[in-house]
């Protein structure tokens, strides 16, 4: 027998942590099925909504987060330079663009194999990282699809650190 067919029973679904975490810290929260449960956070650039998804037959625990922020079929091509530039930047988890809404989304997911539980501290910082990298290159991309502003120079503007006092 391999390692892959062993079957671990898991204690609980992920989700439930999600729920109980979220409540703790007195989040607003949808559970919209077994496996999933949505909330809305507040950024300083926008609002993000989060999808935290339990995807069984990976054993990982799948968060999705989205900004309001449409992209016209005319800045497509460039919006896609500017995810393989952030991608490069980002340590965890990447952007994508889904074309089904036209919207970006900061994807990334946290591998439990083996019936391993996520703790709270995981769910905690898998979120806080999502919207972290969301805050972080949001500007990038209003830059790109309002400003018509290229990924490099859009890139530039937002890792640009000032150095000293005025």
């Amino acid at each position: 027998m391999s390692l892959m067919e062993m079957e671990f029973e898991r204690q609980s679904n992920p989700v439930d942590t999600i729920e109980f975490v979220a409540a703790t810290n007195d989040w607003s929260f949808e559970r919209s099925g077994e496996d999933e449960i949505a909330m809305t956070v507040q950024g300083r650039w926008a609002d993000y909504h989060v999808s935290f998804s339990w995807m069984e037959e990976f054993e990982a625990l799948h968060v999705a987060s989205a900004f309001d922020l449409k992209i016209p079929e005319n800045r497509v091509n460039e919006v896609i330079r500017l995810l393989s530039h952030i991608n490069g930047q980002v340590l965890m988890g990447h952007f994508d663009l889904w074309r089904q809404e036209d919207v970006v989304i900061f994807r990334q997911s946290l591998l439990l194999a083996g019936g391993a539980e996520p703790t709270n501290r995981q769910v905690e910082v898998l979120l806080s990282s999502a919207v972290e990298a969301c805050e972080a290159y949001f500007q990038a991309f209003q830059f790109v699809v309002w400003s018509g502003v290229d990924a490099k120079t859009a890139m530039e503007a937002v890792l640009f650190e000032t150095a000293g006092e005025a």
